[in-house]
């Protein structure tokens, strides 16, 4: 693919590219690496805080409390998207923003504010469910592996 890809270019196009591909900056592997670690550790302490707060005011049992939890992360995620907080947040913290939960509702809050002009249904709407509908149809088709395979095995 790639002497197809040289086959088309001049002399001096391939010289051009040699040099643009010496002088393109590193990219700050380690530095990127330290803050997705540090900003997804940090989400998942703030709904561990969230968690234990549900837990000792409401006094429900850790299992009551996970439920709770997940919606009070979800909401905050998508107010702080809608504030343009979460985005800033993405640019500085990176991979470690997609903590599954905050990273969804981030991409689906993301996705109905982009297309609002277009009307309720035809724009929010359905372009929430673009980015929605393969991650809900992968879990439930992974849910379902997971409990096939569980099932035939461990009968």
């Amino acid at each position: 693919m790639a002497n197809a890809k040289h086959k088309k270019m001049t002399p001096a196009m391939i010289a051009y590219e040699q040099v643009a591909k010496r002088r393109e900056p590193g990219r700050p592997v380690l530095r990127n690496t330290v803050l997705a670690f540090l900003i997804g550790g940090g989400i998942c302490l703030i709904g561990q805080f969230v968690e234990q707060f549900y837990i000792t005011v409401f006094h429900m049992t850790r299992a009551a409390a996970a439920n709770p939890t997940v919606a009070t992360l979800i909401f905050f995620s998508a107010l702080l998207t809608g504030l343009g907080l979460y985005d800033r947040l993405a640019q500085w913290g990176g991979a470690g923003t997609s903590v599954p939960v905050t990273g969804f509702s981030n991409a689906v809050t993301s996705a109905a504010i982009e297309h609002r002009s277009e009307g309720l249904i035809a724009g929010t709407s359905s372009n929430m469910f673009k980015i929605a509908g393969p991650v809900i149809v992968f879990g439930v088709v992974a849910a379902f592996a997971v409990a096939l395979v569980r099932i035939l095995i461990f009968k």
